[in-house]
């Protein structure tokens, strides 16, 4: 049976939050090390025009930057849903509506982080500030990965709260597992169930006044 825990409810809720938070930081950090930079050009064609392309097969890395955040988003929700619920003695809705808000959080703090890093460490390219002549036609650039699949809302929100679903869902398949009503938090229910005893003859259990 699960002790008194030694810390309040809100004293966890807290923990877990600022938790999520750090690691948050620390993935989108890594995000902005790992994730493949995009190559492109600026060209100037004969008629004296510029264009802009990618350079190889660079357009791809415009979606594969983008899922690895969601991946390791992911990844942060499974393995922070299991770590919670080791937590058994403040097992229970304030653990699971804290660890969910906290993925929210980690989210917007990993993305935030990460787009700041990736544009720190390449730069904002300008394509229509480079000086092209007849004798230097094309010029390279290196730019930062995009951290979302896409600039509206609905994009944005998706990767924000795809992990807060995640985590949310590994919890209530961890709850619906788990025997005992109070999931084995603090207070313990009282599983004292009282004993059946055979009736008498004229219906009555024993001892049961006429």
């Amino acid at each position: 049976m699960t002790g008194r825990p030694r810390l309040p409810r809100r004293a966890a809720a807290a923990i877990v939050v600022a938790a999520l938070v750090l690691c948050g930081a620390a993935l989108g950090a890594l995000w902005s090390l790992i994730a493949p930079p995009i190559h492109t050009i600026t060209a100037l064609t004969k008629a004296g025009e510029r264009v802009d392309a990618f350079l190889g097969r660079d357009a791809d890395n415009l979606f594969v930057a983008a899922a690895m955040m969601i991946g390791m988003l992911s990844m942060l929700a499974v393995i922070s849903t299991v770590a919670v619920w080791q937590w058994r003695a403040h097992r229970g809705p304030t653990l699971v509506t804290t660890l969910w808000i906290g993925q929210v959080l980690a989210a917007g703090v990993a993305t935030g982080t990460g787009a700041a890093l990736a544009h720190w460490r390449y730069g904002t390219p300008d394509h229509q500030g480079v000086p092209l002549s007849p004798e230097n036609r094309v010029h390279y650039f290196t730019e930062a990965p995009p951290i979302f699949l896409g600039h509206n809302s609905f994009q944005i929100a998706l990767t924000l709260l795809l992990p807060a679903a995640l985590a949310a869902l590994g919890y209530a398949l961890l709850t619906v597992a788990t025997p005992r009503d109070d999931l084995g938090s603090w207070p313990p229910e009282d599983y004292r169930h009282p004993v059946a005893l055979p009736a008498t003859a004229d219906g009555r259990a024993p001892g049961h006044p006429a």
